[in-house]
């Protein structure tokens, strides 16, 4: 597969999940469709890897592996489906758009990394005061809100503390048994979850684009997505693949007010702007300064 065309399913994928755990959660109770979403995608994922044949690593660092995805994978992902009750897939994209900065916090805690420079610092201030600003307004307007902001933040909290405990652990894993074992350890959960809140299927009341919107999950949010990000990120630098994390919001949220007639407003336009921007800052900003102060400092010279 061409990188470009990988980074743009990456892209695309990510934009959609949002808008398909809404849908796939409309006639569906949220923790059956989500057992039925992981269920389709590890299947497919096991008969890939015997057609492929990938053997799924059972190793001690790889079990770390697949238990410490499975954090975001299980009882991250279950917050998520909540929170698609109560708030739009728009608002739930942006509200991800905090996970690169989230992790670089818990980076400092788990990974011994560098703490964050100034530049860093005003980018999380900016990211955090564009989701003030559109939680404030999404409050006063929906009394629910509050439920699905704080489902949405457990589960963001909860994928940035996945990634970071997977980098921690030193072990080479094809991104297809990462992916399947992964989804293999999460499957009881989703099991246990799903009896003990629902524990019912009341199929007769299923409507055709929550079916559809499950079965694009299983294949294409759980699976391809997951393989094609892990192909640019051995191909890209990470500072390319970073661009994702800034993209998905804006996609998601034209894509929530184009296909679900979704609610715009300046307050909602500021907000995601301002969140877009933090998230170019951290990535970005100290590059750019250090490449300023070089300049200057070289003209100042001559």
């Amino acid at each position: 597969m061409p990188v470009s065309l990988a980074f743009l399913v990456v892209v695309l994928v990510w934009s959609t999940t949002p808008l398909g755990i809404v849908w796939s959660s409309e006639s569906i109770s949220p923790t059956l469709s989500l057992l039925m979403r992981m269920g389709i995608a590890a299947s497919f994922g096991l008969l890939l890897m015997k057609v492929l044949n990938i053997k799924l690593n059972t190793s001690r660092n790889a079990l770390k592996v697949y238990l410490f995805s499975s954090i975001s994978l299980s009882v991250g992902m279950l917050f998520c489906y909540f929170a698609a009750q109560y708030i739009s897939s728009g608002l739930m994209a942006l509200s991800f758009g905090l996970t690169p900065i989230l992790s670089g916090l818990l980076a400092q805690r788990w990974l011994s990394e560098n703490k964050f420079t100034k530049t860093k610092k005003i980018s999380l201030l900016i990211a955090l005061a564009g989701l003030a600003i559109v939680c404030s307004e999404n409050m006063i307007i929906n009394d629910g809100a509050i439920y699905g902001f704080s489902f949405i933040f457990i589960g963001v909290v909860l994928f940035s503390l996945s990634s970071v405990l997977v980098k921690g652990v030193k072990v080479d894993l094809h991104p297809l048994s990462t992916t399947v074992g992964s989804l293999l350890v999460s499957l009881p959960v989703y099991l246990i979850a799903w009896f003990v809140l629902d524990g019912e299927v009341n199929y007769q009341e299923w409507q055709m684009r929550s079916i559809w919107a499950v079965i694009y999950m299983g294949l294409f949010a759980s699976l391809l997505g997951f393989l094609a990000y892990f192909y640019i990120l051995q191909k890209l630098e990470a500072s390319t693949v970073a661009l994702v994390t800034m993209l998905t919001p804006v996609v998601s949220m034209s894509l929530g007010i184009i296909l679900n007639n979704e609610r715009f407003s300046i307050s909602l336009l500021t907000g995601g702007l301002l969140i877009v921007l933090g998230l170019g800052v951290f990535q970005f900003g100290n590059r750019v300064f250090s490449k300023f102060n070089r300049s200057k400092n070289g003209s100042i010279n001559i």
